[in-house]
C-alpha cells in the first residue's frame, strides 16, 4: 500500500514532473494551437457544471459526452452543439472515450461509486482527470487513483473548488500568519435541510438508463430500485453515496485541514448520530424512508495538538437556538454550510465558496474576505503546464480530505447497533477527550433533534465506534473488522485496483 509520508510523496511527485516535461497533453504531436479535448462523464446533474466551465474556457473543446442514459446524453450534445458549434458525440460505455484519441482529459461527475474507477481507467489511457468530491467512495480507493496519478504521469485534480477561492486561500494565509493567534480547533457545518427520500419501494429503472453500467463497481442489486427518484437519491444509501458527511463533508473538511495545516489521516475517530425524524414529519411510525446513511451526525477526528469536528443535521434547521453559531453565521435560521476556526485570539468562518469572515474574541467582525476563483481553469492550466505543483487541488488533498467523511461514517457504521441513551453517550464522550467541548455539542444535536420532532428518549442515537487509525498504514489498529470498510467488494470487470496494481 502506498505510504502517505510526506517526504515519499515529495520525492514521488518531483519524478512525476519529470514525467510531465512532454509537451502533448495527451495525443502525439499535438500543437499548441490545438483545442483541447474533452469528455464529460456523467452529465445528469453537477456534470452539467463541468460543461458549462469547459464551454467557458477559449482552451478547450467538449467532443465526448458519456452518459449511461441515453436521453441524458443527446439532450445535452443538442445543447452544446448550440454553444460551441461543434456537437460531441454521445457514448453510454466510458471507455470509449477513454480509447479516444481526440480526447486529451477528462472531467467526471458520476455517483460517488464510480469517480475513483474513472480516474484510473482515463489515467491509465493517457488523459488528465478531474475528478468530483469526494475523490472516492472509500479509503483505498483514493490511495490507488495517486498511485496511478503519478505513475502515469497525470494531472487529477478533485472537485474541492474552494482550494481556488481568492477568499478562502487569503483567509488560510492570514491564520497561518498568526491573525487569530494559536489556532487548534476547526468545527465543519453541514445543517442543510434534506428531506425524506420516500419510503422503501419497487421502483422501475428509467427504460433509458444502462443499468449495468450505471452499477459498474457496485454489486448489481435487483433490476428494479428501492428509491423513488433513481438519479439523486443514491447519495442517502451508503451503497453508492456517502450521506451528507461524504457529500458536502469533504468541502468543509478540505477547507478545515488546509486551515489547520493538516497534511495527515487523523489518529482517533469518533461519530455518533441516525437516520432520524422522517417518522415525526408524517407522523407514521411504520414509516421506512429508502435511505441507509445519517441524517444526523457528529463526527469527533483526533490529530492530536489539532481537532476536526464535523456536523450534518438534515432535518429543519429553522428557529435554531446555537447562540453562539447564530452570531458568527450571522443567521439564526436556514441552511449554515461552512468552517468555524477557533483561535486563541479570535474566530475565522468560512460561510460559503467565496466570502470568510474574522471576528475577535468579543465576536465582533474585524475583518472579512471576499472573491471566488476558477478552478476548471486551474486544472487546464496545469494540463498545460505539466507541473503538478500548479492544481489547486491535488488528488492527494482530495484523498485526505474525502478520507476524513470514509472514516467518520466508517465509525458510525461500526457502532450504528449500538443505540445508546443520551446520557450514556455523555458519558462516552467524556471519556473521548478532543479539543471540541463534546458535550455542548451533543446537547445542541439533541435540542435540534427535539425541535424536529424526535422523542431522544425513545428514538435512540447510535454511539459509534471508537476507532484507533494508523496514518502511515491505513489501517486501523483496535478493529480489524471495521478495515473491511475501508474497501468494498467489486464486480467484475468494474474492478478498482489497488495502489500497487494501478
Amino acid at each position: 500500500m502506498t505510504s502517505l509520508n510526506r517526504r515519499r510523496f515529495l520525492s514521488t511527485a518531483s519524478a512525476a514532473s519529470l514525467a510531465f516535461a512532454a509537451p502533448a497533453i495527451g495525443r502525439a504531436g499535438m500543437s499548441a494551437n490545438d483545442k483541447i479535448g474533452v469528455a464529460v462523464v456523467g452529465v445528469n446533474g453537477r456534470g452539467g457544471e463541468h460543461i458549462s466551465e469547459f464551454l467557458r474556457d477559449d482552451r478547450t473543446e467538449i467532443r465526448v459526452i458519456v452518459d449511461v442514459d441515453e436521453a441524458v446524453a443527446n439532450r445535452r450534445c443538442d445543447d452544446i452543439e448550440k454553444k460551441q458549434g461543434l456537437r460531441p458525440k454521445p457514448v453510454s460505455d466510458m471507455r470509449q472515450a477513454f480509447d479516444d484519441d481526440a480526447v486529451d482529459i477528462i472531467s467526471t461527475a458520476t455517483p460517488n461509486h464510480w469517480h475513483a474507477l474513472t480516474g484510473i481507467w482515463a489515467m491509465q489511457a493517457g488523459k488528465d482527470a478531474y475528478i468530483e468530491k469526494p475523490v472516492c467512495h472509500n479509503v483505498l480507493e483514493g490511495t490507488a487513483l495517486i498511485a496511478a496519478s503519478r505513475k502515469y504521469g497525470r494531472m487529477c485534480q478533485v472537485g474541492t473548488q474552494c482550494r481556488s477561492s481568492k477568499a478562502i486561500i487569503e483567509a488560510v494565509a492570514f491564520m497561518r500568519e498568526g491573525g487569530i493567534g494559536e489556532v487548534k480547533l476547526a468545527r465543519g457545518l453541514c445543517y442543510k435541510r434534506r428531506k425524506s427520500i420516500g419510503a422503501k419501494g419497487d421502483y422501475a429503472i428509467p427504460a433509458t438508463v444502462n443499468f449495468d453500467m450505471w452499477s459498474g463497481p457496485a454489486s448489481l442489486t435487483d433490476p428494479r430500485c428501492t428509491r423513488p427518484n433513481f438519479h439523486y437519491d443514491w447519495h442517502w444509501q451508503r451503497h453508492y453515496g456517502n450521506g451528507d458527511l461524504g457529500n458536502q463533508g469533504p468541502h468543509q473538511t478540505d477547507i478545515a485541514r488546509w486551515g489547520l495545516g493538516i497534511d495527515t489521516h487523523p489518529s482517533r475517530i469518533l461519530g455518533y448520530g441516525g437516520r432520524l425524524g422522517y417518522q415525526a414529519e408524517r407522523k407514521d411510525d411504520k414509516y421506512v424512508d429508502a435511505g441507509d446513511t445519517a441524517n444526523t451526525e457528529v463526527s469527533i477526528y483526533d490529530y492530536g495538538d489539532r481537532c476536526i469536528v464535523f456536523e450534518t443535521r438534515g432535518l429543519s434547521v429553522d428557529d435554531s437556538d446555537d447562540t453562539e453559531l447564530n452570531t458568527l453565521f450571522q443567521s439564526k435560521s436556514g441552511n449554515k454550510v461552512g468552517v468555524v476556526f477557533y483561535g486563541s485570539e479570535g474566530y475565522v468562518v468560512q460561510d460559503s465558496y467565496s466570502h470568510c469572515w474574522v471576528y475577535d474574541r468579543d465576536m465582533k467582525v474585524v475583518k472579512e474576505f471576499k472573491g471566488g476563483g476558477e478552478h476548471f481553469k486551474n486544472f487546464v492550466s496545469a494540463c498545460q503546464s505539466r507541473k503538478v505543483e500548479d492544481l489547486a487541488a491535488d488528488v492527494r488533498e482530495g484523498h485526505l480530505s474525502a478520507a476524513i467523511s470514509h472514516l467518520g461514517n466508517i465509525s458510525f457504521y461500526a457502532g450504528e447497533s449500538n443505540r445508546l441513551a443520551v446520557a450514556d453517550i455523555s458519558a462516552a464522550l467524556k471519556d473521548f477527550r478532543s479539543l471540541d467541548d463534546n458535550e455542548a455539542t451533543l446537547q445542541r444535536t439533541i435540542q435540534h433533534l427535539k425541535k424536529n420532532g424526535v422523542n431522544t428518549d425513545a428514538d435512540f442515537l447510535s454511539l459509534g465506534a471508537l476507532l484507533e487509525f494508523d496514518p502511515e498504514k491505513e489501517q486501523f489498529t483496535n478493529n480489524p473488522s471495521a478495515n473491511a470498510w475501508l474497501t468494498r467488494e467489486y464486480r467484475a470487470p468494474y474492478i478498482c485496483p489497488t495502489a500497487d496494481k494501478v
